[in-house]
């Protein structure tokens, strides 16, 4: 169990590195860049084959106990540790990122966003893979920033050297503003680091805040917190984020919703939560009414670009849905109750499924139609996908509604527990506020429903192909194997939530509880 956590977060690593050497003459194929293809998805196979095992040895009766831990010394000055495990939090996102990047390496192996040579897209992937695995994975709070910090340089270059129209622009706002908001969360890491006297996150989570002041506390929930903030992201500090996602390949917005934005709210879970508690009492009210305010602001962000004549691009709606959904996350964190934290960690992962299947599928009608932009797509010779390519709009539809957060499916479950745990929030919180969040938050869900909605009968409804238009190919082989899994897992979240439940419930309780259950 060491040896897998260990490979699957050091294997992408390596896997970069050997990504950019020249491929041996019996392993070329048909030419070196299918060869570097095949190594992307051959690697990211290798690191979703281990994660699945890792999941499978997983002690599923103690979900709240560190497992697979490594602990060895390595900044002895600063007793920084190479310290690693997981738990029944991060597990989940940690194979939910083992998925996504092997389905996005499968993708590209087919088709490969227009660009510089594959080298340089497969080893930023990888690295980009090898970040996200290890913030889930690392137990102390330098190591959390440096892989925190890891992920930025390769998404940088994803999308400014493989993306679309405005290129440049977005991956230089992206890249300035997650850096101010680290640089931010690295002081705050360091007051803790100090004041406490360690970096281990299980010994200041099992102490439960109780070596670090108040005044502190506030400054540590106020640093750290912004820079999360700006990952997560959370409104007003969101603005990064649509310009990014529009630009980016497919592949790059896929991992941009599905797995990076949740690093930030498994910092707000991981670290503030337990390390500082009345840090977070004192400003749960503000997270929780700024969250609220994503929800309602990204909700009427797509609602305009999803009406006539407003030339709203699909890629760029999709991004700020993903500002309302973490609003759920970012309310149900706020709650500081068990219920509103399971929420956010099971509305992270549906985020993740839901929302990368969206970026599949926006990108898949942006490949054939030329277009995101939704006048364009719901014109006379629109998409109008369930009679051109019924499979492809048959897709888009389950995506929609079930980012929705229709019943039975993965959305639904995340945030009707965030509102349930906003309508009861721990105590010391003013009931009478998160009521008033509750009821804006119910608001959001409805909002939600109508650009969703509406989405859906612009670009999928529509009458049969004219006679003597050039057809449209409907979902191919190699998407119907990306997509599949996706669908599947949507499905069995939303059917069988115990599955994911079940591993939160215990760990979230362990570390509301400061370590003593």
């Amino acid at each position: 169990m060491q040896f897998l956590l260990a490979l699957i977060v050091v294997g992408p690593l390596l896997g970069a590195a050997a990504a950019l050497l020249p491929a041996p003459p019996g392993l070329k194929g048909k030419s070196p860049d299918q060869a570097v293809l095949r190594h992307g998805v051959t690697v990211t196979g290798v690191i979703l084959l281990a994660a699945i095992v890792l999941a499978l040895g997983f002690d599923h009766d103690q979900p709240s106990r560190m497992q697979a831990t490594t602990d060895i010394s390595w900044i002895h000055a600063l007793d920084v540790r190479i310290h690693l495990g997981v738990d029944g939090i991060s597990l989940p996102l940690l194979v939910l990122t083992a998925l996504l990047s092997f389905l996005c390496a499968l993708y590209s192996y087919f088709k490969m966003p227009t660009g510089p040579s594959p080298k340089g897209f497969v080893a930023l992937l990888l690295v980009l893979e090898s970040g996200t695995l290890a913030t889930f994975a690392v137990l102390d709070l330098v190591l959390f920033f440096l892989a925190f910090e890891m992920v930025l340089i390769p998404m940088y270059f994803l999308i400014a050297r493989w993306g679309g129209e405005g290129r440049q622009a977005a991956a230089w706002k992206f890249i300035l503003y997650t850096l101010l908001g680290s640089v931010v969360m690295l002081l705050g890491l360091l007051l803790i680091g100090v004041k406490a006297g360690t970096f281990d996150m299980v010994a200041l989570a099992t102490d439960n805040g109780r070596g670090l002041t108040a005044s502190v506390q506030v400054i540590a929930v106020l640093a750290i917190g912004i820079g999360l903030a700006v990952k997560t992201p959370m409104w007003p500090l969101h603005s990064w984020l649509p310009d990014a996602h529009t630009a980016a390949p497919t592949v790059g917005s896929v991992l941009l919703a599905g797995v990076l934005l949740k690093m930030g709210t498994y910092g707000f879970v991981r670290i503030l939560l337990p390390i500082t508690p009345d840090g977070m009492r004192t400003f749960a009210p503000y997270l929780a009414a700024f969250a609220v305010a994503g929800i309602i602001y990204g909700s009427l962000a797509c609602l305009a670009l999803a009406r006539p004549g407003n030339k709203g691009d699909l890629k760029r709606l999709i991004a700020y849905s993903s500002v309302g959904h973490m609003g759920f996350v970012l309310l149900g964190i706020a709650t500081m109750t068990p219920t509103g934290v399971n929420g956010a960690l099971f509305a992270n992962v549906a985020h993740g499924l839901v929302t990368g299947l969206l970026f599949f599928l926006v990108g898949a009608i942006k490949d054939r139609y030329g277009t995101a932009d939704l006048d364009t797509l719901a014109g006379a010779t629109g998409a109008a996908l369930y009679g051109r390519a019924p499979r492809l709009g048959a897709l888009l539809a389950f995506a929609a509604v079930a980012s929705l957060g229709l019943p039975g499916l993965a959305g639904f479950w995340g945030e009707m527990l965030a509102l349930f745990g906003a309508f009861e929030p721990a105590e010391g919180l003013s009931r009478p506020a998160f009521l008033t969040f509750t009821a804006i938050g119910a608001f959001g869900t409805l909002l939600t429903a109508a650009y969703l909605l509406l989405v859906v009968r612009r670009v999928c409804m529509g009458g049969p192909r004219p006679a003597g238009e050039t057809p449209i190919a409907d979902v191919q082989g190699y998407e119907f194997a990306a997509w599949t899994p996706l669908v599947a897992l949507t499905v069995l979240a939303g059917l069988w939530p115990a599955v994911l439940l079940g591993l939160t419930d215990p760990a979230v309780q362990k570390l509301l509880a400061g370590g003593t259950r």
